[in-house]
């Protein structure tokens, strides 16, 4: 830093006789942290177009616009490595939920992706690439990325049996990747503990990655177990990597359930001696002591084959419930009933009943055991019901958030209409700010500096993206200005409609997409491709 000062000194006295730059945007009097995790420095950042054009001590300059960051951070856009945002952007672009925290882009694939989709040939077939180029056209304010679904290939080509794929069906399904990682796709992204993702077994996840792999792809995996059998799952993922030959994450890292906890310590054990024989593992989290899913959480994959109709259908007959309550009994015998909160409905007479509601406490509505209410709750909604889970340590959570490789996602959709009236876990609406609030400034976990560089370089160099995640002359200019002492999030599991403060500005692709805290219309996202497509 010092020799920087030196340099950026003798700049100074070299400019201050020339004529002034001109830039489109300039940003002056921040403390600049540039996502490497070194410290801060006071600078003044110039912008042209889409891209930083300097950094530096103050020079002459003439800008169409000029920013003051006094008294703020300015830092690149954060990342958020697991985002269901795809949807709820298509109904409206301007992600506030995410972009009030300083999120420039949604990564999207945990399982399944906007593409492909439909019939190959047909007129309703939507490739992969084509799926991402309709949201970017239709209006995104972040910028947009994506793995390919493993589970979306495995529909393709063989549809939602509970069955090993033909050595026909491998081939096909490899050239879905082939293609989608051609027109941008990240890697493979897996989501193995629901069906049919988990049908695939070990083998043809490796297929597929081999395929990413030829492409620079990296994979990444919900594991096919997060409780009592985690270290088996985190042992195929590792698996995968090696054989595969590419990067691996874990979404959002966790050993769920009680008697679980202490296993957090093994899991990172583990990862870090595999990190250390060479393979680059990483991971991701929510900052959350509570996760969110459907009641398929505790209801075994087995009675979902053969699709969404089926299981319903599966599950009104007499054999099969009586089987199933034995395996959903188990399932609540490590998680409670009590600790399950039911958030999202199918029909509203369902949700006006049930709503906000723990899964005990329906049970004791309707006169029956909480097995009994879950089975029949989902056929009465038609729908997997989303449910909030609380199933994890704060401790482990603290724990987490300070090991070297994780970065942080939300693991959920972005929202910016709340005027309908819905539920969804706080982490739709403070994940982010969490870590820079919280987590580094109160608690003092993390340095500001490490906070940024885990939401911003971190996560881009884990991506593979070239010119994103840095401060940096040349790059894109997605940046974000922040108050490091208001920043705060609000969202409770009570009341999870609440956006987050403190984040003052938040530019993407050199736009002004947060000005003064208030949305200014712009829509700059675009369609971030992996480092192995074709344009």
């Amino acid at each position: 830093m010092k020799n920087q000062f030196f340099l950026w000194a003798s700049l100074l006295i070299l400019t201050s006789c020339e004529k002034s730059t001109s830039f489109d945007t300039v940003i002056e009097n921040g403390m600049v942290y540039d996502g490497t995790n070194a410290p801060g420095f006071l600078a003044m950042i110039g912008i042209n177009s889409d891209t930083i054009a300097y950094i530096g001590p103050p020079v002459k300059f003439q800008a169409t616009k000029t920013i003051d960051a006094s008294g703020l951070a300015v830092s690149p856009g954060f990342i958020n490595m697991l985002s269901w945002g795809y949807q709820s952007l298509m109904e409206n672009g301007q992600s506030l939920s995410d972009l009030k925290q300083g999120v420039t882009l949604e990564v999207f694939g945990e399982g399944t992706s906007a593409g492909p989709s439909g019939t190959e040939g047909t007129e309703d077939y939507v490739s992969f690439g084509a799926a991402m180029d309709s949201l970017v056209k239709q209006g995104v304010s972040p910028n947009i990325a994506s793995y390919l679904g493993a589970a979306t290939v495995r529909i393709q080509a063989v549809g939602y049996d509970n069955r090993v794929a033909t050595a026909e069906e491998l081939t096909h399904m490899k050239k879905i990747v082939q293609q989608a990682m051609e027109e941008g796709a990240i890697g493979i992204g897996s989501s193995l503990i629901y069906a049919p993702g988990d049908y695939a077994n070990t083998q043809e996840l490796i297929e597929l990655c081999r395929v990413a792999a030829a492409y620079d792809g990296r994979y990444i995996s919900h594991m096919r177990n997060e409780d009592n059998q985690v270290m088996e799952a985190l042992e195929e993922l590792i698996t995968i990597s090696k054989e595969a030959q590419l990067p691996a994450e874990i979404y959002h890292l966790k050993t769920s359930r009680n008697a679980n906890w202490h296993m957090l310590d093994s899991v990172i054990q583990r990862v870090e001696k595999a990190r250390a024989s060479g393979l680059q593992i990483t991971a991701d989290m929510y900052t959350y002591n509570a996760s969110s899913t459907g009641l398929t959480g505790v209801i075994p994959t087995w009675v979902q084959a053969g699709g969404h109709k089926a299981w319903i259908e599966r599950m009104q007959e007499t054999k099969v419930r009586s089987k199933l309550l034995q395996d959903i009994n188990k399932e609540l015998s490590e998680q409670p009933a009590e600790g399950i909160l039911m958030v999202g409905f199918n029909k509203s007479e369902v949700s006006e009943k049930y709503l906000g509601k723990t899964i005990e406490e329906a049970a004791k509505m309707r006169q029956q055991t909480p097995a009994e209410a879950i089975i029949d709750l989902i056929i009465e909604d038609d729908s997997r019901i989303q449910c909030i889970y609380f199933s994890m340590s704060e401790e482990n959570v603290q724990k987490k958030i300070q090991i070297p490789w994780m970065s942080f996602c939300s693991d959920a959709g972005s929202y910016s209409d709340l005027s309908k009236e819905f539920k969804t876990h706080p982490r739709a609406f403070g994940s982010f700010a969490r870590v820079l609030g919280k987590y580094s400034r109160d608690l003092g976990l993390l340095s500001l500096e490490t906070a940024i560089h885990k939401l911003s370089g971190l996560p881009a160099t884990n991506l593979g993206l070239q010119k994103r995640g840095f401060l940096k002359v040349g790059h894109y200019a997605d940046i974000v200005l922040f108050d490091p002492l208001k920043i705060n999030d609000h969202a409770t599991f009570e009341e999870p409609l609440q956006f987050s403060t403190g984040v003052a500005h938040v530019m993407v692709n050199g736009v002004l997409a947060i000005e003064n805290e208030i949305h200014t219309g712009a829509f700059p996202g675009q369609f971030i491709k992996g480092s192995g497509a074709l344009e």
